[in-house]
């Protein structure tokens, strides 16, 4: 269903085309009610969403991303442990931005959680962003194409990612749309879309569902699903330890800073109120979070420490994580503590 002339994104002038105005997209659909099964056991007491970058949450890379975008309204889903989501989002604000956290005791899935937030997204185009993705691609595309070809619903795609649903697509339009292990083409969803809010009518209400059969359905109805390649850019889906350490190497290593984020504070390897003896070693991509101990001639090489851990002096370290509050003593290899 195309939008009514009056929600279009153009403001038509008389000296040149019509020109597009990204920052009235206004609100945003998080995903951040994944179990983050792949991660166990370093989802097993915070939520994927909000594992550490270095010193920032996972989740809140997201929220520069939008904010940058000119986002300023987020719903934010989510289902365990929602209290570390409050934690995080405190007095349901960041940096300016309205953050409404919609717990889901039973989760929805991508479509039933898109349903779930009806009344919070109303009658206007909302973005939805996987909150476990790190990317810095130029979203303003995808954007500009929404409105630009009056889709229902655009999305977001990167070329073999090997994730994800398998996209076919011709003329910017999606054909179909497979969740087989192959992909029909060399394109998968990457995480990230735009909406128009006729989707709420197609989606049941109180119900487990991804949102993918949802779409095909209407693609067979005619409705206009568009597709554009994000593939400029770094992007990490951050379910594996060896996604996670990927993002932290990327950064460490090569420079790697997305755009939108202000200050580099985020990067720093060793946080401010952390405490490191002088004699200890970190080598590599290795992170000291906040209020974490390292003691005299411990080696840490490619290890990554969560908020308030403790290592013991002569500890030795390679490719580990040690989550929050965790006390770590002697010889350890590529394991999470």
């Amino acid at each position: 269903m195309a939008m009514p002339a009056s929600k279009c994104r153009f403001a038509p002038t008389r000296k040149s085309p019509t020109v597009f105005r990204v920052n009235e997209i206004s609100q945003a659909f998080v995903l951040g009610a994944g179990l983050g099964t792949r991660l166990r056991p370093l989802t097993d007491d915070l939520p994927k969403p909000l594992v550490p970058i270095f010193q920032k949450p996972l989740i809140t890379f997201t929220i520069d991303h939008l904010i940058d975008l000119g986002v300023q309204s987020f719903v934010i889903n989510t289902h365990r442990l929602p209290e570390a989501f409050s934690q995080v989002f405190v007095d349901n604000r960041y940096d300016n931005a309205a953050v409404r956290l919609v717990n889901e005791p039973v989760l929805l899935g991508t479509g039933g959680g898109i349903k779930n937030v009806e009344p919070l997204l109303g009658s206007k185009p909302f973005v939805v962003y996987s909150g476990d993705i790190l990317t810095d691609v130029d979203l303003r595309p995808l954007i500009e194409d929404h409105f630009r070809n009056k889709n229902d619903v655009t999305l977001g795609l990167r070329r073999n990612t090997g994730l994800g649903a398998g996209v076919a697509m011709r003329n910017g339009r999606v054909q179909a749309i497979s969740n087989e292990s192959k992909p029909l083409e060399n394109f998968d969803y990457a995480n990230i879309s735009v909406w128009n809010p006729e989707i709420f009518p197609r989606i049941p209400s109180g119900r487990y569902l991804s949102f993918i059969p949802v779409l095909i359905r209407w693609i067979s109805e005619g409705g206009k699903i568009g597709g554009v390649p994000l593939d400029e850019g770094e992007w990490f889906n951050i379910g594996t330890r060896a996604d996670y350490f990927a993002v932290h190497r990327m950064a460490s290593k090569q420079g790697w800073r997305p755009h939108y984020v202000r200050g580099a504070d985020w990067a720093n390897p060793i946080h401010a109120s952390a405490t490191v003896d002088p004699t200890a070693q970190l080598r590599g991509c290795s992170v000291v979070g906040p209020e974490c101990r390292v003691g005299p001639e411990a080696i840490l090489e490619d290890t990554i420490l969560w908020p308030g851990s403790q290592i013991a002096s002569r500890s030795d370290l390679l490719g580990c994580i040690v989550r929050s509050h965790q006390k770590v003593t002697g010889i350890h290899r590529n394991t999470d503590i």
